[in-house]
């Protein structure tokens, strides 16, 4: 199947349809995915808990998104090993609606964003991602990274702190206000598991940083917490209650039940009421989710095509996504998409198809059913410090500062309105700005490209001498809205004078109705000062312009010729008629 059609397709189940069932796939094939999917899994079951807990709920639903979205995604999407799960892009959209509308108001919000995902694919919207340019992406990403690792702050330093503020300034100012007050165990928790994020990858041991730094970091937890110095843990900061009234504390051992996201727990504790004005008060966050998941899918299986080699079905991701987003918050499972870094694993790994994916998800569940006991242990400064990485590494500061050494100065002024918005007020506004500041930068750009210039004296493009009291002007580049009023505002300025100018119009592929509007202007200008005008070499799309606006000819006014050529012979031709009719004149001969 060719590129664009692998674009344009959409139906379920495309990428495993495509790897599984009309490739051969056999033994060899299902082990390759098999053990990705468990070392990818084993990976997953931290940063599902951590980014749950970043997004302001408790982990276990991080793992539920990572088994009911990892498994659906894979098994509906469009994109053989993007891993899907909650990721570090959505904490700054998840966890302002947590703080509002609690778990349930989140997961409504994820269902409907859910059905927009869903109608963005029957519309074939697949290509999204084609139309944000480079500065908007980074601006964005970047951002959010700043966002996420501040959020971070409270459980690296364990400051006392029970709420943040809504906007940015205002955490940033409280945060600061109690740091004098850090607890040095937890922060001394952190560093170490910070220092061993960044320094074990130089062992390249094939083991992922954060395994032994999680597990070093609750050891070091639980000797210290031995000794009296309290540090906090997913066991001392959650709790549940399940539905036979038997409690704990840290994770419930047990698989999600089927829950109407709306009957989860609102801001309140109690249940949400579902109504059309929750559903409005939402629709703008699911919006963004719907749009964030969005981009990162599709990017997420862009990096994977350069990659494998292979194609993704855009439309059928989007679909997948969709779906995935839909089934998910029945089962108390977050916002999901398909994360770059844990998909990244999966092709390192040795992934062949989906399969990989849903082994991922399988993995994730035995976690949670036989594994909670021990996560409870897992120390939240070592899960902040680990989320401070997961922000570095998505924050893509190499490329970024790149860009702001290299671009253009208008690349780097949609980068920092991207990345200053994305901070101060959200994403959704950054993006939104960031794409209407480089569309209009890119139609400045495009308008300054087209350029009018005196060709009269050019011998190689005229090789007929023009009459006396011609000129003619050769047009390069679109004449659209931008420029067109420009250009021919030059050649009114040009035309004084003259007795007429010849258009040269080859280097015109684009003619709108802003350029029509100009182009009609210019030429009753002419008439006003009895200038006559020629245009030669129309291209296709300005002459279907012109003929759908029943531009004619005027007799001695405006002329059409198919080639510059055939434009200059026939003024001279009209010369030679005009020199013999004067002649004529001269010796008073009649016709």
């Amino acid at each position: 199947m060719s590129h664009r059609a692998h674009l344009f397709s959409l139906r379920i189940g495309h990428a495993l349809r495509e790897s599984c069932l009309q490739e051969p796939y056999g033994r060899r094939r299902l082990l390759r995915d098999v053990l990705a999917g468990i070392t990818v899994g084993i990976i997953a079951i931290p940063l599902a808990m951590a980014l749950a807990i970043a997004s302001g709920v408790a982990p276990q639903y991080g793992l539920y998104t990572a088994i009911i979205a990892g498994f659906v995604i894979a098994l509906t999407g469009g994109s053989r090993l993007s891993i899907s799960g909650p990721t570090a892009a959505f904490v700054v959209i998840l966890y302002p609606i947590a703080q509002k509308y609690g778990l349930g108001g989140l997961l409504l919000a994820t269902t409907m964003s859910g059905v927009l995902l869903i109608g963005m694919a029957l519309v074939r919207l697949g290509r999204l991602i084609e139309y944000i340019p480079e500065p908007v992406t980074l601006g964005f990403t970047g951002g959010i990274a700043v966002v996420i690792a501040t959020l971070q702050l409270k459980d690296f330093f364990g400051l006392s702190l029970t709420t943040l503020p809504e906007h940015y300034l205002g955490k940033v100012m409280t945060l600061a206000g109690h740091l004098p007050g850090l607890h040095w165990p937890s922060l001394l928790i952190a560093v170490l598991t910070l220092m061993i994020l960044l320094l074990w990858p130089r062992l390249k041991t094939g083991v992922p940083a954060h395994l032994p730094a999680v597990i070093l970091a609750s050891l070091a937890t639980w000797w210290l917490n031995r000794h009296g110095l309290d540090i906090d843990t997913i066991s001392s900061r959650f709790s549940y209650l399940l539905p036979d009234g038997s409690s704990g504390q840290g994770i419930p051992p047990v698989l999600p039940d089927f829950v109407w996201p709306w009957r989860q727990p609102g801001p309140e504790g109690g249940p949400l009421v579902l109504s059309w004005a929750l559903l409005r008060d939402l629709l703008p966050a699911a919006f963004a989710i719907a749009m964030l998941g969005a981009i990162e899918s599709l990017l997420c299986a862009v990096v994977l095509d350069g990659m494998t080699g292979k194609r993704h079905s855009a439309n059928s991701e989007l679909l997948g996504q969709g779906i995935g987003n839909l089934v998910t918050p029945f089962f108390g499972g977050i916002t999901a998409t398909a994360a770059i870094a844990r998909s990244a694993a999966n092709f390192k790994a040795g992934a062949e198809s989906p399969v990989a994916a849903m082994v991922h998800a399988l993995v994730v569940l035995a976690g949670l059913v036989l594994l909670a006991p021990w996560l409870a242990w897992l120390p939240m400064p070592a899960m902040a410090a680990l989320l401070m990485v997961v922000a570095w590494n998505m924050s893509e500061a190499h490329k970024a500062v790149h860009l702001v050494k290299t671009a253009p100065a208008g690349d780097i002024l949609v980068f920092l309105t991207c990345f200053s918005l994305t901070i101060v007020f959200d994403m959704v506004l950054a993006i939104t700005v960031g794409v209407l500041v480089a569309a209009v930068l890119f139609v400045r750009e495009i308008a300054e490209m087209t350029r009018v210039s005196d060709i009269s004296g050019h011998r190689r493009l005229l090789d007929t001498p023009l009459p006396e009291g011609w000129s003619a002007f050769k047009i390069n580049g679109p004449l659209f809205f931008a420029a067109a009023d420009r250009v021919f505002g030059e050649l009114a300025g040009m035309m004084q004078a003259r007795k007429g100018i010849v258009l040269y119009l080859d280097g015109v592929a684009i003619l709108d109705a802003g350029g029509l509007a100009a182009l009609t202007k210019f030429i009753d200008q002419c008439k006003r000062e009895r200038v006559r005008v020629v245009i030669a070499d129309l291209q296709y799309q300005p002459l279907k312009t012109l003929a759908r606006a029943r531009f004619q000819p005027i007799p001695g006014m405006l002329a059409f010729y198919p080639t510059l050529k055939e434009a200059l012979d026939a003024l001279e031709e009209e010369q030679k008629a005009l020199q013999e009719q004067r002649l004529v004149a001269k010796l008073g001969v009649g016709p």
